[in-house]
């Protein structure tokens, strides 16, 4: 896909690749500075998407928090924050979640097409259902995205949601923050689950930018050639 919104994939992880301990309370991995620079990027995107279990367990508001950055977004004609997308095949969804409950933007729920009028007499406004067929594609979420006029996503997570996007070879980018920390627990969730992915030994990704962030180090992969709306 040439012309679907270009995709970056970005999270915080330990040393040992962890995104989380196995149990609440969540563990915050990114400092004061990487905060902010996850900021700037939510800034400057037109959506933002986590899975499902995200906003259970996690319970993000996925919003612009600089005042400086959401007056520069309305001045530009757009809203003070990007979309919120999420993605569901069950359904399991809290209408109270700062996902729904937070924020002017538009809200969007993709979930298959069997689920999609139970989720919508759950969810009544506070988002707009989507269903994609039987099953739920990172493509078709892709392209069904693209036609409302998203040029630019953020895919913030979870593990599941940034290993389907990798499997699918349909990421431009995976910005990744590492704490100097180590969760040491293989109940945790982890960054990337298994699958089929195209960089291997053979097939490196490209570094394009490594950068110290206080006591953090952000590395930037480009994954697929430059690419033109």
């Amino acid at each position: 896909m040439t012309d679907g919104p270009y995709v970056i994939l970005s999270a915080a992880v330990s040393i040992d690749g962890y995104l989380d301990t196995p149990a609440p309370p969540r563990l915050i991995l990114s400092n004061a500075a990487d905060l902010d620079r996850v900021d700037e990027v939510r800034a400057r995107c037109d959506a933002i998407m986590v899975g499902a279990r995200t906003v259970r367990f996690d319970n993000p508001r996925l919003m612009v928090r600089s005042e400086e950055r959401r007056v520069r977004r309305e001045a530009e004609g757009r809203s003070s924050s990007p979309w919120k997308v999420t993605v569901t095949a069950s359904g399991d969804l809290d209408p109270r979640s700062s996902f729904f409950t937070e924020g002017e933007s538009q809200k969007l729920v993709y979930c298959p097409r069997s689920e999609s009028r139970r989720i919508r007499h759950l969810l009544g406004g506070l988002a707009t259902v989507v269903e994609l067929g039987e099953e739920v594609t990172v493509a078709d979420l892709l392209d069904e995205l693209h036609d409302r006029g998203v040029r630019t996503l953020l895919v913030e997570g979870g593990g599941i949601v940034l290993t389907q996007f990798l499997a699918a070879d349909l990421a431009d980018e995976l910005q990744l923050a590492v704490a100097p920390l180590f969760v040491g627990d293989r109940r945790a969730p982890r960054l990337i689950g298994d699958g089929a992915f195209l960089w291997t030994s053979e097939r490196r990704a490209t570094l394009a930018e490594s950068r110290q962030i206080g006591d953090m180090v952000m590395l930037r992969y480009l994954l697929r050639p430059p690419r033109y709306d």
